[in-house]
């Protein structure tokens, strides 16, 4: 079991000490997070790190997932794709059946708390079913909100403006609500089985299992198959610089439970990769963390290449392990990536697959924006960096107007 003293030697004894002071000044609270998927995607992959960590600081934490069927899922994915800036209309039938599905589950949350942390639209209905049931409400979106489908929003704005407070990924990404709004980043993990370190032999071995060989430079996305992702704009990429340079692109990727949309956009990036042998597309179990850590350890270049993002968690990682990354000036991604230092920002996809030959043709350059892009992400992309905003928002909330937290 990996403890919290476990990080000292990455982040130092002052940072994890510091952790430790600020759950002492909380004091013992009960703190429950919601959200609807316990595998796939960036707030699972949070929430099963950070959970057990706030325990062993002093906080008795719990991790609920909202339970839902096949339409509860359909209407909540057109609300992400809604908040992302699609046009999209859903019936008030749907709607209905929305806040049907939330009733169900609040009758099964028996519970008291402190603090409810409620991640995403999904179980943001809760709250009218359970208010009393805890002290403070807050709820994350993990959402690109910078350009949101109005008609849904206003849905959205009525059921948040009931909480007490909002947290958003970037400043851009904050709306108009009644209530105060704290910025917290996402953060990775340096010692979950998709982040550690890992020796030659595991990676080939990983590589090998895959059928995927080393005798051309590899160019890696990995991400959910989901349209906002672009895996077609990387095919089209890898296809403007392999007529130049010789390489091979790896599309890898899972499926999560309230993501219904995964199947379809999987089976278009199968029919582009078609007859490519120089491409292969991976689909990976929710629990396929050792394999995408060994990929993107084997890769020489990893692309981001959405065309909206909240925040990009696989930058994070990639960065991490050292690699020079290549991804999209949109959303999160301008957070981490900056231009000719820790990554390249790009706009389209000729941009890209320049980007591309360019580091290709630079080896030292790229090893050089690897070692940056990882200093970075110790310095701000940490999931101890994200106690300690869990920590200090919770303080902040329990004193309202405080300017100073005592340690």
């Amino acid at each position: 079991m990996v403890t919290l003293n476990d990080y000292t030697a990455i982040v130092g004894e002052e940072v994890v000490g510091q952790l430790y002071r600020l759950a002492e000044a909380l004091g013992p609270r009960r703190f429950i997070h919601i959200n609807s998927t316990r595998s796939g995607g960036g707030v699972a992959e949070i929430l099963s790190r950070a959970v057990p960590l706030l325990n062993q600081l002093g906080l008795d934490t719990v991790w609920e997932v909202l339970q839902g069927d096949p339409d509860f899922f359909d209407v909540t994915k057109s609300f992400h794709n809604a908040l992302q800036g699609q046009d999209v209309r859903v019936p008030q039938s749907l709607l209905d059946h929305y806040k049907e599905i939330n009733r169900e589950n609040a009758r099964k949350f028996t519970w008291e708390a402190d603090f409810v942390l409620v991640h995403d639209p999904q179980p943001a209905w809760l709250i009218n079913e359970m208010r009393s049931q805890a002290k403070h409400w807050i709820w994350r979106c993990h959402i690109d909100v910078s350009r949101p489908n109005i008609k849904v929003w206003k849905f959205l704005q009525e059921i948040v403006s009931q909480y007490d407070a909002s947290v958003f990924s970037m400043a851009q990404f904050a709306q108009n609500l009644p209530h105060p709004q704290y910025l917290i980043r996402p953060s990775i993990d340096p010692l979950s089985e998709k982040n550690r370190d890992l020796t030659p032999e595991e990676i080939q071995k990983v590589l090998d299992r895959l059928g995927i060989e080393r005798d051309k430079p590899i160019i890696l996305q990995v991400s959910r198959f989901d349209s906002f992702k672009d895996p077609l704009g990387v095919i089209q990429a890898f296809r403007m610089v392999r007529k130049h340079t010789p390489c091979k692109l790896v599309l890898a990727g899972g499926e999560a439970t309230d993501d219904p949309e995964g199947p379809r956009t999987l089976a278009e990036v199968m029919e582009a990769a078609q007859g490519e042998p120089d491409i292969q597309v991976l689909l990976l179990p929710p629990d396929g963390h050792h394999e995408v850590n060994a990929l993107q350890r084997a890769a020489d270049i990893i692309l981001q290449k959405s065309t909206r993002e909240g925040f990009g968690l696989t930058v994070t990682e990639a960065m991490w392990k050292g690699k020079p990354v290549i991804g999209s000036a949109v959303g999160g991604i301008v957070l981490q990536l900056r231009d000719y230092s820790t990554g390249f920002l790009v706009n389209s996809p000729e941009g890209c697959a320049f980007r591309i030959r360019y580091l290709l043709h630079r080896p030292e350059m790229a090893k050089r924006m690897g070692k940056l892009a990882q200093e970075f992400v110790r310095q701000h992309f940490l999931i101890t960096r994200t106690l300690r905003d869990y920590l200090t928002l919770l303080s902040l909330l329990e004193n309202p107007g405080s300017q100073l937290i005592e340690l």
